[in-house]
């Protein structure tokens, strides 16, 4: 009796047990966690960490998701899941600033128009064409809104990025302010060989609609106060102070997206005869720690470009490189989803030689590149007469990159006594983006216009904008959105089970393309049978004819027989390597760390029984 007491003592006692440490789990314990996923899937990243400790005001994320629409939708609702943990890590990290509402917005309800006044998108993708809504909304203090209007699995790398630039937004929400450092004509004006008056080029004319823009020319002298970014595009020869401000624009943290070019093919003298390389000039890089090429052209004899020559053919222009998927960075935010750009004579990157300078390269040529130099380049006129100097390499080149980490100043001293309080020799947190090509922001090389109705249609052929407002949104954000980068995905594939798969197949796949020979054959000879005719066009078959057509027909039954029987094997094969994996995990690898912890506590039972019989023995 006694004994029985004992034990439901000793089981009450670890019930106990048991609801105390899950409430001290949950109430203290819950913000200490270890994330051991590959990719740390599951926390947060010191740069939206950063983000968050930069909040001064309370914000509200509205997590909407539609769960009563979405049953037996796994997959979607697995990325839900991970989202609103991933959410929930980052209410934990704001110390109360931040806080997070989840909403599933049925049909025809007040959380369905609030998604839509919100501005999220319904995909038509639920049970009975319901509407799916799969999207984040933030709001702050003075009622700004930003939201992400659906999640797309396809940019899961990402979703960190964007969930913590909707924060950044919603922490400042004033437009921003460019600082373009340019003598182009980038917002219109006369051409000086035509005379002719030419209007804002398509860059521009998005920036403007998100950005306030201040262009400066090379004689001005400082940039303006506000300035959230820099863009150079094609600079030659700024003034010092103008230099000096960039410069120290830069030492101070802030990001610079240059467009440099050996040669811009945009400008209209360079089209006149004998015309030499227009090349950039812009100091400033070599102290900086980067290496570029201004003095010759990549010719890429893979990506060239098809153009249509002054006699009338249609030849590939190997200085009009267009660049794919495959010559962009996938993991970078401003090239990841993008699947061509063109550009005109795209000058070199180099790699750093300086040690606390990292070098990311986001466009590169492809291994059948060269070089030329530059002025030959800019007196060619035909493109064939780049085919027979082309020489070819083995190497890609680097077309544009992303510098961060440590720089120091061009200038070893302040410019003036006036600036002297905030002149910086050195940072830590260079952020900068070189592209070796100005021409690319050309409207030629990416927009096609079209007139209707008295309106200028215009449709991009290639992602140049794109990059470029990926570009400008990343760089003028905070460092510490920038140092965001692509987390991997949460889906993990069974790379066990796919080769096992692959291996079930090539057994199955030799046989099941021989017997589709065979059922073509047997095919083809019943169309050469029934096509045969009788007199007056009547179809006549002798007794020879029908047996040999019915022995066809019988051969053909027998073979999608066949390939019935290979297919059901295959799947059958496939099914049963899964179901051996399932008793692998399920019941093998338990059974075999039951039977360890068995042997294991027999050796430390013995251990002690041995030790007593020694003892009462001596």
């Amino acid at each position: 009796m006694m004994r029985k007491v004992t034990v439901l003592f000793s089981l009450f006692l670890l019930f106990v047990s048991f609801v105390f440490l899950v409430f001290i789990n949950n109430q203290l314990a819950s913000r200490y966690r270890v994330d051991l996923t590959e990719n740390a899937v599951y926390s947060l990243s010191p740069g939206s960490k950063k983000v968050l400790m930069g909040l001064e005001e309370p914000i509200t994320l509205y997590f909407f998701f539609s769960n009563s629409s979405t049953t037996g939708m796994t997959k979607l609702r697995n990325y839900a899941s991970r989202i609103e943990s991933l959410l929930n890590e980052y209410v934990q990290a704001s110390n109360g600033q931040v806080n997070l509402k989840v909403i599933d917005p049925v049909p025809f309800s007040e959380a369905e128009d609030l998604a839509n006044q919100f501005g999220l998108t319904g995909a038509a993708i639920g049970h009975l064409g319901e509407d799916i809504y799969f999207g984040l909304a933030g709001t702050n203090l003075v009622d700004d809104t930003f939201s992400i209007p659906f999640f797309d699995q396809k940019n899961e790398q990402f979703l960190e990025y964007d969930i913590s630039k909707l924060v950044y937004q919603l922490s400042e929400p004033d437009t921003m302010t460019l600082a373009l450092i340019t003598d182009l004509p980038v917002a219109g004006g006369q051409d000086p060989i035509t005379g002719q008056y030419t209007g804002p080029m398509v860059f521009y004319q998005q920036l403007a609609q998100l950005y306030n823009i201040h262009i400066v020319s090379r004689e001005d002298k400082i940039l303006p106060e506000d300035t959230d970014l820099v863009m150079l595009l094609h600079p030659q020869e700024l003034s010092d102070s103008l230099l000096y401000s960039i410069d120290q624009f830069a030492m101070h943290g802030g990001s610079v997206l240059a467009f440099l070019d050996p040669h811009y093919e945009a400008d209209p003298y360079a089209l006149l005869p004998d015309r030499r390389a227009n090349a950039s000039t812009f100091p400033l890089l070599k102290a900086w720690g980067v290496q570029v090429g201004v003095s010759d052209v990549v010719l890429d004899a893979q990506l060239g470009l098809d153009v249509r020559s002054q006699d009338g053919t249609v030849t590939k222009h190997f200085g009009l490189i267009g660049l794919t998927a495959n010559q962009l960075d996938r993991n970078d935010v401003t090239t990841a989803n993008l699947d061509s750009i063109n550009g005109s004579g795209f000058g070199v990157l180099y790699p750093v030689s300086k040690s606390g300078l990292v070098m990311e390269p986001l466009m590169q040529s492809s291994m059948n590149a060269g070089l030329t130099n530059a002025n030959d380049y800019a007196m060619t006129q035909e493109p064939v007469s780049l085919q027979r100097g082309f020489g070819g390499n083995t190497t890609a080149y680097i077309l544009a990159a992303r510098y961060s980490g440590s720089a120091r100043s061009y200038f070893e001293r302040p410019a003036s006594e006036g600036p002297a309080a905030r002149y910086v020799e050195k940072t830590d947190d260079l952020n900068l983006i070189v592209v070796m090509d100005a021409d690319l922001l050309s409207d030629k090389y990416w927009i096609q216009k079209s007139s209707f109705y008295g309106d200028t249609l215009l449709t991009p052929f290639a992602n140049n904008g794109d990059f470029l407002v990926n570009s400008v949104e990343n760089l003028i954000g905070s460092n510490a959105l920038i140092s965001i980068r692509a987390r991997g995905s949460f889906a993990r594939p069974f790379r066990r089970v796919n080769e096992l798969e692959v291996k079930a197949e090539e057994k199955f796949r030799e046989q099941e393309r021989r017997l589709q020979l065979e059922l073509v054959a047997v095919e083809e000879t019943l169309q050469e049978l029934q096509a045969q005719q009788g007199h007056g066009g009547a179809i006549v078959f002798s007794e020879q004819q029908q047996l040999a057509i019915e022995a066809q027909v019988q051969k053909r039954v027998a073979i999608r027989q066949k390939l019935r029987k290979v297919r059901y094997e295959l799947e059958r094969e496939i099914d049963r390597l899964g179901e051996e994996l399932k008793i692998a995990n399920i019941v093998i690898a338990p059974a075999v760390l039951l039977s360890l912890l068995y042997l294991f506590s027999i050796l430390l039972k013995r251990r002690p029984g041995k030790q007593y019989t020694g003892e009462d023995s001596a």
